[in-house]
């Protein structure tokens, strides 16, 4: 008999080992405590002209695994609170309006996220990406 693995067993090993590869490329977090957020499309705006938009991602770190389920039943609540906040301030750096101030950013997201779901319950909050695209030249 054959043992070849099931293409179902194929694609959980293929999952796991992205995962244990992902895992090993920032700081290691206790096992169970990142929260993944979705994508937060923030816009660039310049002198009240829409220049581009930031397409942030970002993983807010639990201070334990229980803190991290609060944090998931909250996500569309720091969601909005997410969208708000880049929609409220500036997300561009003053001295160079076509990059993301990313400390700033970190900092006021980390804020709102604790604000949200307790400040006990956030270690800290990683923007794992942040990309910029720009708008066309017919402002599209």
């Amino acid at each position: 008999m054959s043992k070849r693995c099931s293409p179902f067993a194929a694609l959980v090993l293929a999952i796991a080992l992205a995962g244990a590869a992902r895992a090993g490329e920032g700081k290691s977090a206790e096992p169970g405590t990142s929260v993944e957020m979705p994508i937060l499309v923030a816009p660039m705006v310049v002198d009240e002209r829409l220049q581009a938009y930031a397409y942030i991602s970002c993983t807010i770190v639990a201070t334990s695994p229980a803190a991290a389920i609060a944090i998931r039943l909250k996500t569309p609540f720091i969601r909005d609170a997410f969208v708000r906040d880049v929609n409220g301030e500036p997300v561009v750096k003053p001295d160079a309006p076509d990059k993301v101030d990313r400390d700033a950013l970190r900092a006021r997201l980390l804020a709102d996220a604790r604000r949200v779901t307790g400040a006990d319950n956030v270690a800290t909050l990683v923007l794992t990406d942040v990309q910029v695209s720009p708008l066309r030249a017919d402002g599209r």
